[in-house]
């Protein structure tokens, strides 16, 4: 039996669910909200990612990471597409993948927060007493804060 004609979107889309980010190794690309869109016929699987940044450096790993997830549970025609016709917002993180976020130690993204350039929640201790170090963190989708209550250093996971 072909794996077409044995898979589901849903098993596809669980599969996608075991793909971690590379730079946030906590959130799948599922929990990150990239892909885009997954199209399967005729033995054929197809994947449409955005990348979170135009010059994302993970892109190629994610892409590769996506094709062998598929190949390991035999979808082995899969071709993985990058799409930018609707940029990549963090409004795309799941719920899930927000939880996921605070729990790994990085604030999530908080809109209402940035629109009234209130401080950002640790994600430690949930003090609202933080200032941002710089506007960029461990990577260029975060930006370094410090918790002034409970002394921690944290990313944040800038709005974009």
């Amino acid at each position: 039996m072909d794996a077409i004609s044995r898979g589901t979107y849903k098993e596809i889309e669980d599969i996608l669910h075991t793909v971690l980010d590379p730079e946030v190794p906590v959130l799948s690309v599922m929990d990150l909200g990239i892909v885009r869109n997954i199209l399967y016929d005729d033995d054929k699987v197809r994947i449409h990612i955005c990348p979170t940044y135009s010059g994302c450096p993970a892109l190629d790993v994610i892409a590769r990471d996506i094709k062998l997830a598929l190949i390991s549970h035999d979808y082995n025609d899969v071709e993985v597409k990058y799409v930018y016709e609707e940029a990549w917002t963090t409004d795309m993180i799941s719920t899930e993948g927000r939880r996921k976020l605070v729990e790994y130690g990085i604030a999530a993204p908080q809109y209402d927060l940035e629109k009234q350039d209130k401080s950002i929640p640790c994600p430690r201790c949930e003090s609202t007493n933080t200032e941002k170090i710089s506007e960029f963190g461990s990577t260029a989708c975060k930006a370094f804060h410090r918790c002034k209550d409970c002394l921690e250093p944290f990313d944040y996971f800038k709005c974009r």
